[in-house]
């Protein structure tokens, strides 16, 4: 029994039920006084035949009436994940083996005796006598042994809604979910006060619709709990869809720090992106950004970081040819840049046949020799001495016009000519310099917008040999974000050298973050599925029928992962972490959005 209020007394209410038509009670109430109880109380309770309204608002219980045949591995999940206003009533009771085992042995003498007067009057046995018989007999032997248990289990549903179409609304939804995995549900029509009496934390089963199961089969209920995902040393991406519990995840805990993010253009991949970024420099980590579209450049002067903005016409240099010494190795990692360098000269020239390689590779070698760097050669750099102990000139590296004189003096012809223009012609002016920009602020943002579309592939691959040279120097907590990666998959050369930086990443604390908007272009390509297949941490946003197939069958999503990346709304998004699976909403601060959107109708209004 409830002790109801009224918003303007605090007295123990009366009621006075007054009957009409299609109501079974209409309760009215006397009151008097005031008290603080009054503050979260409600008007009134109305109980109708299917249905309560408390106060303003509209209550329905239902209960579970049919069970599937066979039990499985977390077969109410769909209830716990039913994303709506509903409160879930889960009562066990466990029934005395000396009362189990008399009315086990009823049960199996009437399905006995039924089969074998069907067998007398030469019909056929069906599976809706044959299945309960055996099932019966066995848990009748598990009980006798001590192996299984009886439980009566009751699971109550109270739905809440804000006016009764919107409650009629609900349920049909909550029949057709639970239906799909054959359990069924009736309203509890005329006791929806014991029904809601049941659903409270207070331990009554006055409903007492029971369902007997034994103790393997209720085992499988639980945990009856929504997949959560919570990393105490991560920072926080959104908000659980499931339960509204917080989804925190270190990337730097999981396999490796690698991330990738897919969504449709305008799903708010970028602005997922720049929440990760503000929430990662909290926490002291570099973060460097390659930045196709100028999306980052309010983010840049909102936390004061470096912003790059690379042209044709811009002071800000960065030489293809320089690299670095490792500062915990001393070692000169020559050898390995050239094979990274290889490949940007492949994507300037259009390509290189395997002859072509070995010239490159060869004049690339000659070019560094004649400015005094030879293989593997080995040094103190804090004491500027070569292994003999000697002081050592510092020397400027080689540009790209003397890899092109190499070339001359090696007669290629051909290649020289496929090398001309960033030499000589139009685009002589982009690498004609040392590099002289440093990565020494928390937060640097490289824009290549200005850029001709032919050549911004070409600098995102410098970008990101400069980054992981400087990385492999001086190792350190940093994360790597390449917006519009798809660029990078247009051609061999630059997939095959993001496929390699981001498998080599791990071994230099740097965490490699791929936005695309193109899956089907991403994961059709051998190195776009090894990227893939190297992040540990995938954030998927909106999708299309077009492409949800593709990214269903490379990340193993479940019909309703399906279901919800073509439905989700801006914002929300699937995230995978290593094995676990969780729909979330990416939520920023109010301090935090205005420093990261680029919503015009928000900037310009």
């Amino acid at each position: 029994m409830f002790n109801l209020f009224k918003q303007n007394g605090h007295k123990k209410l009366k009621r006075k039920p007054k009957e009409t038509d299609g109501i079974r009670k209409s309760v009215q109430f006397h009151y008097g006084g005031q008290d603080q109880v009054d503050l979260i109380s409600y008007d009134g309770l109305e109980e109708q035949t299917s249905y309560l309204q408390i106060g303003e608002t509209f209550v329905r219980t239902l209960f579970i009436s049919g069970y599937p045949y066979v039990a499985s591995t977390g077969w109410l999940s769909m209830l716990i994940n039913f994303n709506h206003n509903a409160d879930i009533s889960y009562h066990i009771e466990q029934v005395d083996p000396l009362l189990a085992l008399p009315k086990l042995n009823r049960k199996i003498t009437e399905l006995e005796s039924t089969k074998r007067t069907m067998l007398k009057a030469g019909k056929v046995i069906g599976s809706e006598i044959t299945d309960p018989l055996e099932s019966a007999m066995e848990l009748k032997d598990k009980i006798q042994r001590g192996q299984e248990k009886l439980f009566q289990i009751s699971i109550y549903i109270t739905l809440t809604a804000e006016s009764l179409p919107e409650l009629n609304k609900l349920t049909t939804l909550l029949e057709t979910v639970m239906s799909t995995r054959l359990f069924y549900i009736k309203t509890a029509a005329f006791q929806q006060l014991e029904g809601l009496q049941s659903t409270l934390p207070r331990g009554e089963n006055l409903l007492a619709q029971k369902r007997n199961l034994d103790s393997s089969s209720a085992a499988l209920t639980f945990p009856f709990v929504s997949s959560e995902l919570v990393q105490e040393s991560g920072i926080l991406y959104g908000i659980n869809r499931s339960n509204n519990s917080l989804v925190i995840v270190d990337r730097f805990s999981l396999n490796n720090a690698n991330s990738i993010v897919f969504a449709q253009s305008g799903s708010g991949k970028s602005y997922t992106a720049k929440v990760e970024i503000l929430r990662q420099l909290m926490q002291g980590t570099k973060v460097i950004v390659i930045d196709p579209e100028r999306e980052y450049k309010q983010l840049s002067s909102s936390v004061n970081g470096t912003y790059i903005k690379l042209s044709a016409k811009s002071k800000e240099k960065i030489n293809p040819f320089d690299f670095a010494i490792s500062s915990y190795s001393g070692e000169n990692d020559l050898a390995e840049h050239i094979q990274d360098l290889t490949e940007i000269v492949a994507l300037m020239v259009g390509g290189l046949n395997a002859e072509e390689k070995a010239v490159v590779d060869k004049a690339l070698l000659q070019t560094y020799k004649d400015h005094g760097y030879v293989m593997y050669y080995t040094y103190t750099p804090k004491k500027n001495r070569d292994p003999r102990g000697r002081k050592v000139k510092k020397r400027s590296y080689p540009l790209l016009k003397d890899f092109y004189q190499t070339l001359k003096t090696m007669k290629q012809k051909d290649l020289c000519n496929r090398l001309e223009r960033f030499v000589k012609g139009s685009l002589s002016s982009v690498f004609d310099s040392q590099t002289n920009i440093e990565l020494n602020n928390r937060l640097v943002i490289f824009d290549i917008k200005d850029l001709n579309e032919s050549l911004r592939p070409i600098m995102m691959l410098v970008l990101a040999n400069f980054v992981h040279a400087q990385v492999k120097s001086h190792p350190q907590k940093r994360i790597l974000l390449i917006d519009e990666g798809w660029i990078l998959l247009q051609q061999e050369e630059s997939a095959r050298f993001i496929s390699g930086l981001v498998r080599r990443a791990r071994k230099y604390y740097l965490g490699v973050t791929i936005i695309s908007q193109q899956a089907n272009d991403f994961l059709s390509q051998e190195y776009g599925r090894a990227i893939a297949s190297q992040s540990s941490l995938r954030i998927l946003m909106k999708q299309d029928t077009t492409t949800i197939k593709r990214v269903s069958e490379e990340f193993n999503l479940s019909e309703y992962e399906e279901h919800f990346l073509l439905t989700c709304d801006r914002g929300e998004a699937l995230i995978i972490a290593d094995q676990n699976h969780v729909a979330l909403k990416v939520v920023a601060s109010e301090k935090e959005h205005p420093l990261i959107t680029t919503d015009p109708k928000e900037i310009y209004l």
